[in-house]
C-alpha cells in the first residue's frame, strides 16, 4: 500500500471515528437525567413562561433529532451557541480558556518527550545496576499515584506550609499592572510549576518505562550486537542504531498524552484553581450546560483521532513497514 492511498485511508477512518464520537456524546447528553435550566431557578423559582421562553431560546423544547441536527448547523458556521450557565458564546469561552490549558498541557508534554525519552534510554543503558532498580521504583509510585492526590499534597506543602509557590490561578493578584514582562513570566512561572510537576510526574513515569522496555528490546536484536562488535562507540550504538526503532512503540504514546494540550486534567486544574478548559468542562459537567459540554467535545474528541492518526503517521514515518509495507 502507498504512502497516499495509507493516508487517506486512515484520514477516512479518524473522520468516521470523530463523527461518531460527537454523535454518542451528544445524545448521551440528552437521555441522561436532569434538567439543564434547573440551576437559573435555584434562587429564584422562575414562572412557567420564562422557563417555556428559555427552553426555545436554547432549542430544549425540539425533539433530539431536531437538536443534532442545529447543533450541526451550528458546527458547520462556527456557531456553538450560547451558555445556559453564563448567557455567553461557546466559542468566546473557549478561546479564552484555551491559552492557559495549551500551556500547562504543552509544557508537560515537551517534558514527557524530551527528558522522559532521555531518562528511557538512560536507564536501559544502566539496567540491572542501582541506579536503574531505583528509577524503577520511583517511576511505579509515580505511574500509580493518583494526580489529584499529588497536587493536593503539593499544593499543602510548598504552598501553604513552606510559602514557597502560590498555589491557585495564573497570576498573583496584587501583581501591579504595570509591572514589566520579566515580573509577569516570572510570576506565571511561579505558577506553572506545581501542575507542571503533578501531571509530569505521573504522565512521563509511562514515558520512561515504554522507552526502557523498547530500547531493551532492540538492545537484543543482532544487527545491535554487530555494530557492538565492530568497536562502535557506545553512545552511537544506542543513539544512532538502536534508539530510532525502539521509539516506534513509544510514538502510541504521544498518541494519547496529545489531548493534554487541550483538556489538561481536570483534576489538576481544580486543584490548582487553573483557569484551563479542564475546569471549564467540569463546571459544565456539573450544572449541565450543554452548549458548553458539546464545545468540550467537539475540541477533545477532535485532539483525541488527530493525536492517534499523527501517531501512526509518525510510526510509519519511523518504519515503514507499518500499516502494509513500505511506501
Amino acid at each position: 500500500m502507498t504512502g497516499a492511498s495509507w493516508l487517506f485511508r486512515r484520514a477516512l477512518q479518524a473522520a468516521a471515528t470523530y463523527v461518531l464520537a460527537v454523535i454518542i456524546i451528544f445524545f448521551l447528553m440528552r437521555v441522561t437525567p436532569g434538567d439543564p435550566l434547573a440551576r437559573l431557578s435555584e434562587d429564584r423559582p422562575l414562572p412557567p413562561e420564562a422557563i417555556a421562553s428559555l427552553r426555545a431560546r436554547y432549542g430544549l423544547d425540539q425533539p433530539p433529532l431536531r437538536q443534532f441536527a442545529a447543533f450541526l448547523r451550528g458546527v458547520g458556521t462556527g456557531d456553538l451557541g450560547l451558555s445556559i450557565e453564563q448567557g455567553r458564546p461557546v466559542t468566546r469561552l473557549l478561546a479564552e480558556r484555551l491559552p492557559a490549558t495549551l500551556l500547562l498541557g504543552g509544557t508537560v508534554l515537551a517534558l514527557n518527550f524530551t527528558v522522559g525519552l532521555w531518562l528511557g534510554v538512560w536507564q536501559a543503558r544502566r539496567r540491572h545496576t542501582r541506579a536503574d532498580r531505583i528509577l524503577t521504583a520511583l517511576t511505579l509510585a509515580a505511574y500509580a499515584t493518583p494526580s489529584f492526590w499529588l497536587g493536593l499534597v503539593l499544593a499543602w506543602l510548598f504552598g501553604t506550609t513552606l510559602h514557597w509557590l502560590p498555589v491557585a490561578g495564573m497570576r498573583s493578584p496584587w501583581l501591579p499592572a504595570d509591572a514589566g514582562w520579566l515580573a509577569r513570566l516570572g510570576d506565571l512561572l511561579r505558577h506553572l510549576v506545581l501542575p507542571v510537576f503533578t501531571l509530569s510526574a505521573v504522565t512521563i513515569a509511562a514515558t520512561i518505562r515504554h522507552q526502557r522496555a523498547a530500547m531493551l528490546e532492540v538492545l537484543r536484536q543482532d544487527y545491535v550486537r554487530t555494530a557492538q562488535m565492530k568497536g562502535l562507540p557506545p553512545r552511537a550504538v544506542y543513539w544512532r542504531h538502536a534508539w530510532r526503532n525502539a521509539l516506534t512503540p513509544v510514538l502510541t504514546l504521544f498518541g494519547l498524552w496529545l489531548p493534554l494540550l487541550v483538556a489538561g486534567s481536570v483534576f489538576v486544574e481544580a486543584v490548582f484553581a487553573w483557569p484551563g478548559l479542564g475546569t471549564l468542562a467540569a463546571q459544565a459537567i456539573g450544572s449541565r450546560d450543554y452548549p458548553v459540554i458539546m464545545g468540550c467535545a467537539l475540541l477533545v474528541s477532535g485532539v483525541v483521532v488527530l493525536g492517534n492518526l499523527l501517531a501512526d503517521g509518525l510510526q510509519r514515518l519511523v518504519d515503514p513497514r507499518v500499516g502494509g509495507g513500505g511506501a
